[in-house]
């Protein structure tokens, strides 16, 4: 048996690649806040369009779109591909190009789908007979799922591959950050375009007005994506100078292996459930908690949502360029987790004083520890992520994220349903709402517990021992493949 040829499509390191400046993070985020425009055209606008001016049942209008969340195990498989096969000559930006297209198609198909469904409710009132195209809706959203996987998943590998020690977490506090940007970019250009509608628009003017919100709003995002990545990746990546095999010598077999050998996989894998489970895990018990337990209105529990956001901006930025460089990336991640338990402790506390103003001052501070977990764990992600396979290992860490992300909501009200069951249990009658706290204090403090096991997790997460596995992994299975 001959050894490959380690040198083979090797760039030496004193070939220099130039290092990426502000303006190209700058730019390379403008990408997140084109995710982040069409996350809140999916999620908010069409999702809201569907149950109050359609009167599609709720369980079936968010069953249908979340649908593509369950497409995330592509992600492995998508990022092995950018790997190992370039499309139209780049290992990246081929994908994320071709990825934010089909989203953008896939998107203006499903309101199509919409509006055959909401004529048909229009006219003879929801029935069984709308399911077929409840389930065509489901399939596109299917499609846009693996389009996002598609596009999100290479974007995060070129980030490995343009940045190093020193630009990595400035990067990723760019990146994050103009997610958040997006977001609020989006509601600009919702505005913007539906300002026409009145209060009690017809089904014709709300066809008219959306279909032209999502030609507009994808179109933009489509020009976003290319600005921000054209160029990119020819003249920063740093792909074929960190791997010494050949593109085709990595199958995917070959990245399965790498991607399981070391336990730290294992390790991190498990560390990205639990975090993402205790952060995300009070998503749907928030606002009726500010109903309930504080007596807030509708318009008022809605703010609240703007108060996560900027604090987890602010989390964001400061993490990025200030907090993880001088802490490192595990202590970052370790404050990051305690200082959640401690809000989420807060929240409970606050309470018993019934404040609005103080459980606004508690999710401002929970948003703030949220922005540094994100950062953080992002970080110690890339480390965690062998250049040879680095689209492989940005999918596996996606999947990980998907399925928390999806099982934290579900499992978030059912806690809340367990604790107001048991609170019923010792009262006679109805349940007046402020004695509900100890039922959402049983989704807030689960959520604490769940981060004071991330913190000991991580501490088990050996970085060095990672990169010294996946290198022997990646010798050892082609030597396998060879044989």
């Amino acid at each position: 048996m001959s050894s490959p040829d380690l040198t083979d499509g090797y760039v030496a390191p004193d070939q220099a690649i130039p290092k990426i400046g502000l303006f190209t993070m700058l730019r390379l985020g403008v990408f997140n806040m084109g995710l982040g425009i069409m996350s809140l055209l999916t999620l908010g606008v069409l999702n809201r369009v569907m149950i109050d001016e359609l009167r599609v049942p709720a369980l079936v209008a968010a069953g249908a779109i979340a649908v593509h969340q369950f497409m995330a195990p592509a992600r492995i498989w998508i990022g092995q591909m950018s790997d190992s096969k370039p499309l139209f000559g780049y290992h990246r930006s081929g994908y994320i190009w071709l990825g934010i297209v089909s989203m953008a198609v896939t998107a203006f198909i499903a309101v199509q789908i919409v509006w055959q469904i909401g004529s048909r409710v229009e006219a003879s009132g929801w029935s069984s007979g709308l399911y077929p195209w409840v389930g065509l809706l489901a399939f596109v959203f299917a499609l846009y799922g693996l389009a996002l996987s598609s596009t999100s998943t290479p974007f995060t590998a070129l980030l490995v591959d343009v940045s190093d020690d020193e630009t990595q977490s400035k990067l990723v506090g760019i990146g994050w950050g103009m997610l958040m940007v997006g977001i609020v970019s989006g509601v600009i250009i919702t505005t913007i375009v539906l300002k026409s509608l009145g209060d009690t628009p017809t089904l014709d003017e709300l066809r008219s007005s959306i279909n032209r919100l999502f030609i507009i709003a994808p179109s933009i995002v489509c020009g976003l994506a290319i600005l921000s990545t054209f160029g990119i990746e020819k003249k920063y990546s740093r792909l074929q100078q960190r791997s010494r095999q050949r593109d085709d010598q990595i199958t995917f077999g070959t990245a399965i292996k790498v991607l399981t050998a070391s336990r730290q996989t294992g390790l991190f894998f498990i560390f990205l459930l639990v975090l993402s489970l205790s952060l995300f895990m009070q998503d749907a018990v928030l606002e009726p908690y500010g109903g309930q337990i504080f007596g807030m209105a509708i318009a008022e529990t809605t703010q609240l949502n703007a108060y996560f956001g900027m604090g987890t901006l602010f989390g964001i930025v400061a993490t990025g360029f200030f907090l993880a460089p001088r802490l490192g990336k595990k202590r970052t991640i370790k404050f990051g987790c305690l200082w959640a338990s401690f809000c989420l402790i807060l929240l409970i506390v606050f309470g018993t004083t019934g404040d609005p103003r103080q459980l606004m001052l508690g999710v401002g501070l929970f948003g703030l520890a949220s922005g540094v977990l994100t950062t953080g764990s992002i970080l110690l992600m890339l480390d965690l992520t062998v250049a040879e396979v680095a689209g492989t290992f940005i999918g596996a860490w996606g999947l990980a994220q998907a399925i928390a992300r999806g099982t934290a909501t579900v499992l978030g009200g059912s806690l809340l349903s367990l604790g107001k069951g048991v609170v019923e249990s010792f009262v006679v009658g109805p349940v007046p709402d402020e004695q509900l706290l100890p039922a959402y204090g049983l989704v807030f403090g689960t959520q604490a517990v769940g981060m004071l096991i991330a913190v000991a997790i991580v501490s088990r997460v050996n970085i060095r021992e990672f990169q010294t596995t996946a290198k022997n992994a990646i010798a050892t299975a082609l030597e396998s493949d060879m044989d």
